[in-house]
């Protein structure tokens, strides 16, 4: 059966593609997803990874059918390099800075909008999560303040309306990942990772992150030692990991942190561990729906052209 849209909105991740079909008035007339993220893909399979997910859907205008994606589609090693817009930046400017790759099959115009980069001594690189902090613009009009994106590079942002004044990343998930199955660390996850003391361990660990996050390479240590001499179970030391690594990451931030709430913007379980960690200076967070925001950050990317 054939679905007409006015528009197809796509967030192009490293390891899923997801595509919402955008009616004229702006609604959501469908949601299709595909495992065929920019990691599983060398740059000639994204147009028929496209195409595919795309099958039998048409454009209600005349014309071909107009796509707009956000993600790493546009990272260096994906379908076409879309170059960086560099930061402080406003973001009602990511449709002009958009690529637009060649389609085989003719009936699909994609456009692809670039990342967000930060140079002068501070390098640092975003890609999609700039589609996000528009989305939150769109979304809370006035907005101005931080922002945090918990996940695998944890993004800090500072925003005013819909300009990025300067961003940073945190390697935070990556780095339990990387310690919890790589490093010395991981004889001491030889069993449950989520029992009952995991939650005991993470509020250890989070407070030891708060209290002293320049001395993390050494507190790292405590994970192991733990273990041997405490008798530290699995899942207390998997708890003490990603506290002190979650820790580590807002206490290094905390200058950054106002009175407001700091809008969360993630999987909601990473959100709420977050949460809890900014109540333990006194702050807040407020966890954002992750898909809300992306889609009306492309909608508005596509509302805003030179």
């Amino acid at each position: 059966m054939t679905e007409i849209v006015d528009w197809v909105a796509v967030d192009w991740g490293t390891s899923n593609l997801r595509a919402w079909g955008i009616g004229p008035n702006g609604a959501v007339v469908f949601e299709k997803t595909s495992p065929k993220g920019m990691g599983k893909l060398a740059r000639a399979d994204f147009p028929a990874a496209l195409t595919e997910l795309l099958d039998e859907v048409s454009s209600a205008r005349s014309g071909p059918l107009e796509v707009l994606i956000c993600g790493m589609a546009g990272a260096r090693q994906g379908w076409l390099e879309a170059p960086y817009l560099e930061a402080p930046t406003d973001l009602r400017g990511l449709l002009d800075g958009a690529v637009r790759p060649e389609m085989p099959d003719a009936r699909i115009a994609p456009a692809i909008l670039p990342g967000v980069c930060q140079k002068a001594g501070a390098d640092n690189v975003m890609r999609g999560e700039e589609t996000q902090l528009l989305g939150l613009a769109a979304l809370t009009a006035g907005f101005s303040g931080v922002v945090c994106m918990p996940g695998t590079h944890s993004k800090w942002a500072q925003l005013s309306g819909t300009r990025i004044e300067h961003f940073s990343t945190a390697m935070t998930g990556e780095m339990f990942e990387v310690l919890r199955t790589h490093s010395v660390l991981r004889h001491s996850f030889d069993g449950d990772l989520d029992g009952p003391a995991r939650a005991d361990g993470f509020a250890a660990g989070a407070a030891a992150g708060l209290e002293h996050p320049e001395q993390l390479l050494g507190t790292l240590f405590q994970v192991r030692a733990g273990s041997l001499l405490s008798g530290r179970q699995p899942d207390w030391c998997a708890g003490y990991l990603s506290g002190l690594l979650i820790g580590t990451e807002i206490g290094s931030n905390r200058h950054l942190i106002g009175q407001q709430a700091v809008p969360l913007i993630g999987s909601p379980a990473l959100c709420a561990l977050y949460a809890q960690v900014l109540g333990m200076i006194g702050a807040s967070g407020e966890a954002r729906d992750a898909t809300e925001i992306v889609l009306a950050g492309l909608k508005a990317a596509r509302s805003f052209v030179a």
